[in-house]
């Protein structure tokens, strides 16, 4: 059990906890849940907001996410509310247009708003226990390790280890320099004539190396977006989408309905390992700056890194490691996990800037030629 300590009340001031996570998005909770598959049930998770909450995201969990969500035991739960995935419409910077499809579902597209919601739901059956509204403030700290964080209106996890999940802006990842940014903008729209359980992906020079992207939510819901490099923020991100939209959907959106305003959101990342731990920290997902650098995804990476951490914080708590190696062998494991493929992305983005994406596609026109693209586009 938990342990607790109450003012005069009656409110819970102070929360015991083996584990303290901050931040309930895929990379927190996936490391809840592992935690609780591996037998750690003293497990605290706190976001600033309360569930259901909406997210802004693509919400598309590739093919590798799937994997995870079935290895943490939530695949049905998700499925069931997800719109299914067997192929691709993928269209290059110099207009070629190909279509892959598969004889399976090999992804999915699951509003963040649902799927953040199941998860925390698995989460909490996992013995998870969840504040929601709680604005973590500062981390707290004897000598220089971390030992707990406090919210704004006084309230305190305590645990033997923080997991920090606060995503892209993260105010208690350890210091790492400037962090390198992906721009995205998207919106979203009922009645947009697509390909029945396909996604698109448009690479166009309005955001290359990157791309747009629309992802089907259902049969009659799609989101629609763009990301894009703008290091120096001299980009007009409206005006670019924009004039994505009017270039490549403009007829198909003329008679669709738009659902509430243009979102936009940054996306971290880095091509490097390091500094995701600290004596009593240990940093997951988009923290720490674990998002594709070519596909700017993030959720599979997210839960990936938090199963990694669970299994690294139950090597600890059960004696099994030494703190000092355990945390050392976790940057080494997400090496392991993210290292190939992030290093492919800087061959990825060079492939669509030299035009080489274009001669793939091309060139490409039997069916089993177009699948093994596809495979490894899913891969990277």
């Amino acid at each position: 059990m938990l342990g607790t300590e109450r003012v005069a009340h009656g409110k819970t001031a102070v929360l015991h906890a083996d584990v303290g996570i901050i931040g309930a998005g895929p990379a927190g909770l996936a490391t809840a849940m592992h935690l609780g598959q591996l037998g750690v049930d003293r497990v605290v998770i706190v976001d600033r907001m309360n569930f259901p909450r909406d997210k802004t995201c693509g919400s598309a969990v590739s093919p590798k996410g799937c994997k995870i969500l079935d290895e943490l035991g939530v695949s049905n739960a998700v499925t069931r509310q997800s719109y299914t995935i067997n192929g691709m419409r993928l269209v290059t910077p110099r207009g070629h247009d190909a279509i892959m499809s598969s004889p399976q579902d090999v992804a999915l597209i699951c509003n963040r708003r649902v799927l953040d919601h199941l998860l925390l739901q698995r989460a909490q059956q996992c013995g998870a226990i969840f504040l929601g509204n709680f604005e973590a403030t500062h981390l707290l700290q004897r000598g220089d390790r971390v030992v707990g964080f406090c919210s704004t209106d006084g309230r305190e996890v305590r645990a033997k280890y923080v997991v920090v999940a606060d995503g892209a802006h993260s105010r208690f990842a350890r210091e790492r320099g400037p962090r390198r940014l992906i721009q995205a903008i998207m919106g979203w729209w009922e009645d947009v004539e697509f390909r029945s359980h396909h996604l698109e992906m448009i690479f166009d020079d309005l955001v290359a190396p990157y791309y747009g992207w629309l992802f089907p939510e259902d049969e009659t819901r799609v989101n629609i977006g763009i990301c894009y490099e703008d290091e120096a923020l001299t980009r007009n991100a409206r005006q670019l989408f924009a004039d994505f939209l009017d270039k490549h959907y403009r007829e198909r959106l003329s008679s669709a309905r738009q659902i509430g305003s243009w979102k936009g959101h940054p996306i971290s990342f880095a091509t490097s390992f390091t500094c995701l731990t600290s004596p009593g920290r240990i940093v997951v997902g988009e923290a720490g700056r674990m998002t594709h650098p070519a596909t700017a995804e993030g959720i599979y990476q997210g839960m990936r890194s938090g199963m990694l951490a669970a299994r690294t914080l139950c090597a600890i708590l059960n004696g099994t490691a030494t703190p000092e190696r355990a945390l050392r062998n976790y940057e080494r494991a997400c090496h392991k996990a993210f290292a190939l493929s992030f290093r492919g992305a800087s061959l990825w983005r060079g492939l669509v800037r030299s035009g080489g994406l274009d001669v793939i596609v091309s060139t490409i026109n039997r069916p089993t030629s177009r699948r093994l693209l596809a495979r490894c586009m899913a891969q990277m």
